[in-house]
């Protein structure tokens, strides 16, 4: 009878060990596509002054448009690492203003025509993409994360041990869910 006993406590110590470490690979694997987000957030804000340099000789009376996508671009840099709620309403911001820049193109055929504009231009929206695809594999990973964690007893071994629901990267305006749109 007691070979019984320390069986089944054997069996359920191994059950939990199992159900941790789940939720342990899952919540690291979180963290690697915040990673890649982070990754080409970075690229794009790199391509962003020269973008802004490009557009300055062509449309020098278009000040308050290039000030304002240098303020998005900062205020998305000062997010704190992690936050993916402010990291996306930041975002959400600095697209705005990145339409805002290609939209200026069309009204300057010089810049237009530009080679180093269309470059950056191109890189961009390749970033963009990019960021779009890391968005969606973070995504992915923190609905089967949340869904482990939720689930039981997956759900019972998430709380014993403080396994935390991560939140979506998610964009609240509709019109913002489009990649910019360049336009030749």
């Amino acid at each position: 009878m007691v070979w019984i006993i320390v069986g089944i406590v054997v069996v359920l110590v191994l059950a939990l060990i199992g159900m941790y470490n789940s939720l342990v690979q899952k919540r690291i694997r979180c963290r690697e596509a915040w990673s890649q987000i982070d990754v080409q957030l970075k690229r794009r804000y790199d391509l962003i002054p020269n973008l802004v340099e490009s557009v300055k000789g062509y449309a020098a009376h278009e000040k308050e448009t290039l000030e304002r996508v240098v303020q998005a671009r900062n205020a998305a840099i000062a997010v704190p690492s992690g936050d993916v709620k402010g990291q996306a309403q930041a975002e959400n911001f600095l697209t705005g203003a990145l339409r805002q820049i290609f939209a200026l193109s069309e009204s300057y055929p010089d810049l237009k025509a530009n080679q180093n504009f269309l470059q950056l231009q191109e890189e961009l929206t390749s970033t963009e993409n990019r960021i779009a695809f890391a968005r969606q594999h973070y995504n992915d990973t923190t609905a089967v994360y949340n869904t482990a964690r939720e689930k039981f007893p997956g759900n019972v071994v998430a709380g014993m041990f403080g396994f935390q629901a991560r939140d979506y990267f998610e964009i609240e305006e509709p019109a913002e869910r489009e990649a910019p749109k360049v336009k030749f």
